[in-house]
């Protein structure tokens, strides 16, 4: 981490989280932000559910809500970038604050509930977006809508065109009755909508699910037959947590989702459950509490073909994803694997 990314660092940690987030990005969309530019190597490229990827780490969404950075984030080093959630109307999400820090847990707490500028703001910037980046839009419904499934579809088909995939979003925990969405039938009914409104694109376009932490065994068991039946082309594990366990921090009662170190182990063995469920047939895209190459690559061996972060970045900066990249490429060289690829689920076993 250099200096600069340092100083920044200190400095917004004096914020409010949520001032500090928009801060964050006006400096990165102002050019304050030193960017590494794309870190790739032989080892590292790989295909992850028809995506070719420079490398494996992306941003997972949350950070750029409303695709506003777009182009200095396609010079910060990630294989992939994924940017909402989106909403079919604008919304202002849940009453501040709903963003709190959890420094002796390394972890954050948020509670947004899908604040966003709507699809049509969106789709606008999306339309400018960098060509030369692997772009991806997360999907999801607005809060009083009677027709939740239709709200995914409907983003996807106003915004399909500008994207390298979608991911259909039914694990926030900060909307109510969202999470009811990952039970079978009503899973299964969302995604025949949603996959209709792709086959209405006229080109292929990767779809992913992203799943909570907080399934059950039958219930992985359910979402990764439906995933497979619907042909999604993979599945984000995990989101959030609802989990409290072992949290040092005065915010550790507060509402909401629950994400970094905290949410490593249990989004990881989540991961593993995954992996053998699909029998390493549907890729699989790790997310929860990545702070360094040694836990990327831990996901990686559980069955993960890539990986996102997000909460990392709040304590170790946005040169954390490149920092990852080189340090897996690294990783990867030590223990003889030629490719991503190869490294896939070789450990899962530790993990079940």
């Amino acid at each position: 981490m250099s200096l600069v990314e340092r100083l920044g660092l200190a400095l917004l940690r004096g914020l409010e989280p949520e001032t500090a987030h928009a801060w964050a990005l006006r400096g990165l969309m102002a050019g304050a932000a030193p960017l590494p530019g794309l870190v790739t190597s032989e080892r590292l490229r790989c295909e992850v559910g028809g995506l070719r990827l420079a490398n494996p780490v992306g941003l997972a969404a949350g950070f750029d809500k409303n695709a506003v950075a777009l182009h200095p984030l396609s010079r910060a080093g990630f294989g992939f970038v994924e940017v909402g959630a989106v909403t079919p109307r604008p919304q202002p999400g849940n009453p501040r604050p709903r963003l709190f820090r959890l420094p002796e847990d390394a972890g954050v707490i948020n509670r947004f509930g899908f604040n966003n500028d709507g699809m049509e703001a969106v789709a606008a910037r999306l339309e400018r977006r960098p060509r030369d980046m692997v772009l991806g839009l997360n999907l999801g419904a607005n809060k009083d809508s009677a027709d939740r499934a239709g709200d995914f579809a409907a983003v996807l088909a106003r915004c399909g065109r500008w994207l390298d995939f979608a991911t259909v979003n039914v694990s926030s925990p900060n909307t109510e009755r969202l999470r009811d969405l990952q039970g079978a039938e009503a899973l299964a009914a969302l995604l025949a909508r949603v996959t209709e409104a792709r086959a209405g694109l006229g080109r292929p376009l990767p779809l992913f699910l992203k799943i909570a932490p907080d399934l059950t065994e039958a219930e992985l068991a359910d979402v990764a037959a439906v995933a497979r039946e619907a042909g999604i082309d993979g599945i984000v594990a995990t989101n959030t947590t609802l989990a409290r366990d072992g949290l040092r921090s005065v915010h550790a009662g507060e509402a909401g989702g629950l994400s970094g170190r905290p949410l490593f182990r249990r989004s990881t063995q989540v991961l593993a459950r995954l992996s053998r469920l699909t029998g390493g047939a549907m890729p699989l895209i790790g997310v929860g509490g990545i702070f360094g190459a040694e836990d990327a690559y831990a996901k990686i061996r559980a069955g993960a073909s890539a990986v996102q972060l997000y909460t990392g970045l709040v304590y170790e900066g946005l040169s954390l994803g490149a920092r990852i990249a080189e340090g897996l490429d690294a990783l990867l060289a030590k223990d003889g694997f030629a490719s991503v690829a190869e490294a896939v689920g070789t450990a899962r076993g530790d993990w079940e």
